[in-house]
């Protein structure tokens, strides 16, 4: 039977097609059902290429349009560029390594970012057409990525970061995300404003979502430009996968801009 990936879309202009992937509407099993693109995280390769395929026919593009980086909890942006889709598969390869945002002015080119639990943020610049996709895991928040990402979409496009828009997709939540002391301390020696961000029961909790956002309005976006899912991964792996529900071993939300 013909799979379609069942997306959450999200309205950030004309022009612009983004979404995150939820489980449903694939061809992976197991913790990895039903959809998951992620190469990194255990999956049949087979049940990774009939996904990615899908996903390519419901959005329009080749798979070589289609494009994800290796997540290494860092904060080096990549922009996606002509010479970048000129270079070989193994090149390109090489040039996803180790990177935590991608980024381009493209059109036809899907480009985003895999998570499952931590927090994937999309970029769009509405005046120059360019956008970017971004993972923030705790590691990531507290090295502030996501200023980084809307000064590297400056410094490529010349974007403006009070006309950006941004869209946060589903992470973890205060209520589930409970941490050790060691990561509450990162989080303060990096001079967070923990008030608002934190939270103490039997452990820290701490607010990725909130912290992002946050970063957002430092880095000169508007706050009615910034637009929060209301979705906790770890409160509904029915929809989403959640790696502190499923183990490390299970599949990835794909959240990503398409520019039309």
């Amino acid at each position: 039977m013909k799979k379609i990936p069942e997306l959450t879309y999200y309205d950030l202009g004309e022009g612009v097609v983004a979404f995150s992937s939820t489980r449903r509407g694939g061809y992976s099993t197991g913790a990895y059902g039903e959809f998951n693109i992620n190469r990194y995280c255990g999956d049949s390769d087979e049940a990774i290429s009939r996904n990615r395929e899908a996903l390519c026919q419901l959005l329009g593009i080749g798979d070589d349009q289609l494009l994800m980086p290796h997540q290494t909890h860092q904060t080096e942006v990549i922009g996606i560029n002509q010479h970048f889709l000129a270079l070989l598969p193994h090149e390109r390869q090489a040039a996803l390594e180790g990177k935590d945002a991608i980024m381009t002015d493209l059109t036809g080119v899907c480009i985003g970012v895999s998570t499952a639990d931590c927090i994937p943020l999309l970029l769009y610049d509405r005046e120059h057409h360019a956008a970017c996709a971004v993972h923030a895991g705790w590691r990531g928040t507290v090295a502030r990525i996501t200023e980084k990402a809307v000064a590297a979409m400056t410094a490529a496009f010349g974007s403006r970061p009070e006309r950006l828009v941004a869209q946060i997709g589903p992470g973890i939540g205060l209520d589930s995300f409970e941490v050790g002391q060691e990561v509450y301390d990162a989080f303060l020696h990096a001079r967070f404003d923990m008030a608002p961000i934190s939270r103490r029961e039997a452990k820290w909790h701490i607010d990725l979502p909130e912290c992002n956002r946050r970063q957002l309005l430092a880095a000169g976006l508007v706050a009615d430009s910034i637009a929060p899912s209301p979705a906790c991964t770890f409160k509904q792996p029915g929809s989403y996968f959640s790696a502190r529900r499923l183990g490390i071993s299970s599949g990835r939300i794909f959240t990503a801009i398409l520019l039309r």
